[in-house]
């Protein structure tokens, strides 16, 4: 990611916090609609979930400009994710996921620009977070 990618990011992000608990609600219904399957790997009520799903976002979005300082910390979090059984190819739906969500929430903000930068960062942490469960399993 370049400079100007980790700037759109983060700027876009600004927009997202004040709609988190709409954009988790909006993530998480198009992650099942993706993919149903995956819902069977979240146990009961998702507000606990989804509270961690934006908490993880904003530590990324945050370290994006100083990304080694943050990568021991996104290697874990792929290894956590083995022990939850997710599959490298369950990060593409994810990212789908995400980019829709970006998209309904950000809504005109959500350039072309800015979804590319999205798409890098959201690369970034996915390949970070598989090589991570590859090593790990």
């Amino acid at each position: 990611m370049n400079h100007q990618q980790v700037q759109l990011v983060q700027n876009s992000y600004e927009s997202v916090k004040p709609i988190s608990d709409v954009a988790a609600d909006l993530f998480y219904g198009r992650l099942f609609e993706l993919d149903p399957t995956l819902r069977h790997y979240f146990k009961g009520d998702l507000k606990e979930q989804k509270t961690k799903l934006m908490q993880t976002l904003a530590f990324v979005v945050a370290g994006l400009d100083k990304f080694d300082a943050i990568v021991p910390a996104v290697q874990a979090l792929g290894e956590r994710h083995v022990g939850y059984g997710i599959q490298p190819f369950h990060y593409e739906t994810v990212g789908s996921a995400l980019l829709w969500t970006l998209a309904q929430g950000l809504q005109e903000q959500f350039t072309t620009e800015v979804e590319q930068a999205w798409i890098a960062a959201y690369g970034l942490l996915a390949t970070t977070m598989i090589e991570a469960a590859e090593v790990a399993s």
